[in-house]
């Protein structure tokens, strides 16, 4: 399995940005699919952007035009640019990786698609 380490997270007021960083610990020649979720109290975890090996992106409908998925990979660091932000999107926010695995290739959205997951990190949007 993949190791994963989330930060960036914070509190802010709506409308304020923040931006997510989870480091990845993997070997220079694997590949993976990685992603962004995020749970809120009492809810459950759902995905909200995915990136594949080839960089193609993939956005939940509630945060299409406001967050941006991106990675560096020769920092093996995944990022989430959110902006806009609004209480709604208080969670906790996780990110997680697999191998292109079929599962994960038609669903990089499915909390069981992956395998790997980092210990999430806390955001918090005030009105």
């Amino acid at each position: 399995q993949v190791q994963l380490v989330e930060s960036g997270g914070g509190s802010v007021q709506t409308g304020g940005s923040l931006r997510l960083s989870c480091v990845a610990s993997v070997h220079s020649d694997s590949t993976y699919y990685m992603a962004w979720f995020r749970q809120a109290p009492g809810k459950e975890r759902t995905g909200i952007a995915a990136i594949d090996p080839d960089g193609k992106t993939y956005y939940t409908n509630s945060v299409k035009g406001r967050f941006t998925i991106s990675k560096d990979d020769a920092k093996n660091t995944l990022y989430l640019e959110m902006s806009g932000l609004n209480p709604e999107d208080t969670a906790e926010y996780y990110c997680a990786a697999e191998p292109p695995a079929q599962r994960v290739r038609h669903f990089p959205l499915m909390v069981a698609a992956y395998n790997s997951w980092g210990q999430g990190t806390q955001v918090t949007v005030s009105s």
